[in-house]
């Protein structure tokens, strides 16, 4: 499949402006943007141009082989993957429930990678961009430059990521792509050696994570106004919660909140996803836009991830992220927080949260022994369905007499927030584009728009500073304007004179 927008749909007197493709987000996208001679916006899109066809790939293959191949979909959270493979063929073998033991190593993997997800997109993705200005030298603005300028933030944000990671190495064998969790269990203990590690670093990294949530906070406090209203619209919002209404990340009932936090839905079951959720697709991106059919397309849109869980819940059931959950909610004097940079704030509550589940499983002995699979009478469909760090991770199998998988189908977080990720550049491009002359902080407004949301196209497979960037200006007679790179050195250039614009 191919398109293309230049002739396709460009209304006849609109230019267009690529960014192409977009930089710190994992997979290939871009987003292009059609200005009339005016330089007003009149359409603004994100497209997904990448095609990886894993619900066909899945399709014939043994069910016991899927937990392991999904990983493969993302290089930042297959945990999430991992996971929502195995709670859907749980029934596939009889295992409902599973037992204690697995149940809990499970969790105690998903929290860890929640919060390594977390530090990463905020300390190694983000921080620059919020602790230097979106506008400031681009060279500058990566890991590396917050490690010069504010080092300590900087280790803060690596040995948080670290913990995570061998929270998930001590659970599922591996960092990445482990292999810990299988159809009715998992299986493997955490070892006895891995434990005393872990409990003799958690204290320190409940402080951090602590500190984390101060610094985004303090972000929000300094500049209010910046906070508030850059690319900030109204939306649904869409999260598991736990049956007293808590926040649960790992297994729970379905809720949704319409932009005035009244629910939509509250307390259905996961297993009836295709009664409520339906996905529209469209020509010009290969993402498709799940909406609520309640509600129909053009209203039942929504957004997932940290700030439609910290607002959607009634409480988090852990005392420091609570309290965080309060202040952050205070913020809003009664009315949900629209703002897309809220995102940060929230996602820090959430690695907070994490720290102390993980703390309170890790005095439970039951992930240093018991049974670790189940079984019973066999079924031939499950529905996995999962807090993902990004947002609601949905995984639907059916699995034939043969054992081999019949059907597949894959709602991933990046899926539900599409139509969120478009508003948001749309706004603000609307605030940010219209009479000025390109510039490379220009463009990172807009990426930053995008990067708000962690998206599941995110950089873990690129090397830092690498992602080469083009933009072009086209006039209303297709005739070129401005064209700007960056090279693979992160130089930018206009491409009449290749020289360095400053």
């Amino acid at each position: 499949m191919s398109f293309d927008l230049e002739t396709a749909t460009r209304p006849q007197g609109l230019r267009r402006v690529a960014i192409d493709p977009i930089s710190r987000v994992e997979g290939h996208g871009k987003v292009t943007i059609l200005l009339d001679d005016r330089h007003r916006v009149h359409q603004v899109r994100l497209h997904i141009v990448e095609f990886r066809g894993f619900e066909k790939f899945v399709e014939g293959r043994p069910y016991w082989e899927v937990p392991v191949m999904v990983q493969r979909l993302c290089g930042i959270c297959p945990v999430s993957h991992h996971l929502a493979a195995s709670k859907a063929l749980d029934p596939v073998v009889g295992a409902s429930p599973v037992t204690p033991s697995a149940n809990k190593i499970r969790r105690l993997m998903h929290y860890g990678q929640v919060m390594q997800s977390h530090a990463l997109h905020f300390f190694h993705l983000s921080s620059p961009d919020l602790l230097f200005g979106f506008d400031s030298e681009v060279n500058r603005r990566n890991i590396v430059g917050v490690a010069q300028a504010h080092p300590d933030i900087a280790k803060k944000g690596v040995m948080l990521r670290k913990f995570g990671q061998e929270v998930i190495r001590a659970t599922a064998g591996r960092r990445v792509h482990g292999t810990g969790s299988v159809p009715g269990g998992v299986n493997k203990h955490v070892s006895a050696e891995d434990h005393a590690l872990l409990r003799r670093d958690v204290g320190q990294m409940i402080a951090w994570a602590q500190d984390a949530v101060s610094i985004a906070k303090q972000l929000h406090a300094q500049n209010p106004l910046l906070y508030d209203s850059f690319g900030r619209f109204r939306s649904n919002m869409l999260s598991l919660v736990r049956a007293d209404g808590a926040m649960e990340l790992y297994d729970g009932v379905l809720r949704a909140r319409d932009a005035d936090g009244q629910f939509i839905l509250d307390g259905a079951n996961d297993q009836r996803y295709l009664d409520l959720i339906e996905e529209e697709v469209r020509p010009w991106t290969y993402m498709k836009f799940p909406y609520l059919k309640s509600l129909g397309s053009e209203v039942g849109w929504y957004r997932v991830g940290p700030l439609a869980r910290v607002q959607n819940c009634d409480f988090i059931p852990s005392p420091l992220a609570e309290a965080q959950r309060r202040e952050f909610i205070d913020w809003g004097k009664g009315a949900p927080i629209h703002a897309t940079l809220a995102y940060h704030w929230a996602r820090m509550i959430e690695a907070l949260h994490s720290m102390e589940v993980i703390a309170e499983l890790l005095e439970d002995p039951d992930i240093l022994a018991g049974d670790l699979t189940a079984s019973g009478p066999r079924g031939r469909a499950g529905v996995g369905m999962i807090e993902a760090p990004r947002g609601t991770l949905i995984h639907h199998y059916e699995v034939g007499e043969d054992d081999l998988v019949k059907m597949c189908n894959l709602i991933v977080a990046t899926t539900h927030n599409n139509q969120a990720m478009n508003e948001a550049v749309r706004q603000v491009a609307r605030q940010y584009l219209d009479g000025r002359e390109l510039t490379e902080g220009l463009l990172n407004h807009i990426e930053i728009a995008v990067r708000a949301y962690d998206p599941c196209l995110s950089c873990s497979t690129h090397a830092l500073g690498k992602m080469p960037l083009a933009v072009a200006l086209v006039g209303s007679e297709g005739e070129l304007i401005d064209r700007l790179t960056k090279d693979a050195d992160g130089v930018l250039r206009r491409d009449v004179d290749r020289e360095p614009v400053a």
